[in-house]
């Protein structure tokens, strides 16, 4: 009976616990499973299973040179699992944990239980930073050290693969969904040559250039879609950027990669808030902000947002430009969640939907934390409200991103500005200091600081950093399935 390896948003083969553990089984198999509650989620956009398939189809390939088959089938995990079963048989299934939105939480419960009825044990290895059941912060950024620091999994030369027959992968007309927009290149080598390229130069300008739209592009990584899929691991990742800093040519390059490390302990630090608590997919992280905006959403400016018409010119350029290209660099990200949160007083929800659309790089543990974050609802964070006009001047002072993407700024067809950003803004303010100001919000921002706040010095800030302290290691890692 062979062991399955179930690969999620892991889609790579080197670095993969999973994998090299199958190579210790008389007989193994891969899967992977395109499920109907995905394809169904509110986040998921065509390009986000156009991405996967292009992964699937180089790592097929990689796996059969190595006599393991990847099958890969449509349907419920359970539903295919129970399939698979009756195919082939099943002692061990061997998988990357995940940290994901509800309904691949609530997939995994599933797969537990079916687990248990049918006698096969699933084994579940961490890929990131992030620590299943955590009891509290302390000591968080000393594991995520003792984790990227530790040897790659050394991978085996080979595997005792079932016969299966594999077909086709399926094609997006085949799952009736149609393409959305272009891509970059996917799959593991695309990652390693991305990877390479900055760590080997490119990334000389990385400080300077993430803020504006105009130099990010090619001034960052442009790992994100890699190690939201899994591509490449977060250690790989990390090994090589500190061995880039340490053999750097000049300080230049050295001092940029550093300011790109600290972001790679930002990305699961953010993560790790959903792995504690997965109810901030749908709810504020401070209750006391439950209906500050829900009962005001206005459908006519969160369509004018998500079109990219708001009449502010720096924001519509950005919007245009994800929309078109499913990327935008992290600061004017923010922006249009500041803009829609504050000018626009939109509850983050649908926002968040929206956008996780847009990202082909959407990561839920980053991006609720990140809407929720620039909405101002985590009762601890600054209040982070950018203006669209200080924002083009900063980084579009020519105004060469604007007229790429809002060629008719400056003409009667360009709308005039949807709110007023002076009375906008100062009623947000007033709205938010006053709240933030009672007794309930100050206790319940104690409550989220000592849940979630970073304790460590090497992460970006996150807010309050001078009530922040250093602490000792934290508990043993555990590997149990539930958060």
């Amino acid at each position: 009976m062979p062991a399955v390896v179930w690969f999620k948003r892991d889609l790579r083969w080197r670095d993969h616990a999973p994998l090299a553990a199958a190579a210790a089984h008389e007989e193994a198999l891969a899967l992977y499973v395109i499920e109907p509650t995905w394809l169904a989620s509110p986040s998921f956009d065509p390009q986000h299973l156009a991405f996967t398939l292009a992964c699937l189809a180089e790592l097929r390939a990689q796996l059969a040179a190595r006599g393991l088959p990847l099958l890969v089938r449509v349907g419920e995990a359970v539903e295919v699992l129970t399939q698979l079963q009756r195919e082939h048989g099943m002692r061990f299934l061997l998988s990357h944990e995940e940290t994901g939105e509800g309904w691949s939480y609530a997939r995994d419960k599933a797969v537990a239980g079916w687990c248990r009825a049918h006698g096969v044990a699933w084994l579940e290895w961490p890929q990131t930073g992030v620590v299943r059941r955590l009891r509290e912060r302390t000591g968080w950024a000393s594991r995520w050290s003792a984790r990227m620091d530790a040897p790659e999994v050394a991978m085996p030369a080979g595997f005792s693969g079932v016969q299966a027959e594999l077909g086709d992968l399926p094609t997006l007309a085949s799952l009736g969904v149609a393409a959305s927009r272009p891509l970059p290149a996917a799959g593991e080598s695309a990652a390693q040559a991305l990877l390479d390229d900055f760590l080997g130069g490119r990334g000389r300008d990385y400080r300077r250039a993430l803020s504006s739209p105009l130099t990010a592009a090619d001034g960052c990584s442009r790992l994100s879609p890699h190690l939201a899929f899994g591509t490449v691991s977060m250690r790989s990742v990390h090994q090589a950027t500190e061995s880039a800093i340490a053999h750097a040519p000049d300080r230049a390059l050295s001092h940029a990669l550093r300011g790109f490390a600290g972001r790679l302990r930002w990305h699961c630090h953010f993560m790790q808030k959903l792995e504690d608590e997965p109810q901030i997919e749908e709810r504020n992280f401070a209750s006391v902000c439950d209906g500050l905006r829900e009962n005001d959403f206005d459908r006519e400016r969160f369509e004018a947002w998500c079109e990219g018409r708001t009449g502010y010119p720096m924001v519509d350029a950005c919007m245009r430009s994800l929309r078109a290209t499913g990327w935008l660099n992290f600061r004017m990200r923010a922006m249009l969640v500041s803009f829609a949160a504050y000018h626009l007083w939109l509850h983050w929800r649908e926002p968040g939907q929206f956008l996780a659309r847009q990202f082909l790089d959407y990561e839920p543990g980053i991006h609720w934390s990140q809407m929720q974050m620039q909405s101002g609802t985590t009762g601890i964070n600054t209040l982070r409200i950018y203006s669209p006009t200080k924002q083009a001047l900063d980084h579009d002072p020519q105004g060469i991103f604007i007229r790429r993407w809002v060629p008719e700024f400056g003409t009667p067809a360009y709308p005039a500005p949807i709110v007023n950003e002076r009375a906008a803004v100062a009623q947000a303010k007033e709205r938010l200091y006053a709240l933030r100001a009672t007794p309930e919000a100050r206790e319940q921002a104690q409550a989220v600081q000592q849940r979630h706040g970073s304790r460590k010095a090497g992460l970006p800030p996150t807010g309050r950093r001078a009530r922040e302290r250093a602490a000792p290691v934290a508990a043993p890692e555990q590997q149990e399935l539930f958060r």
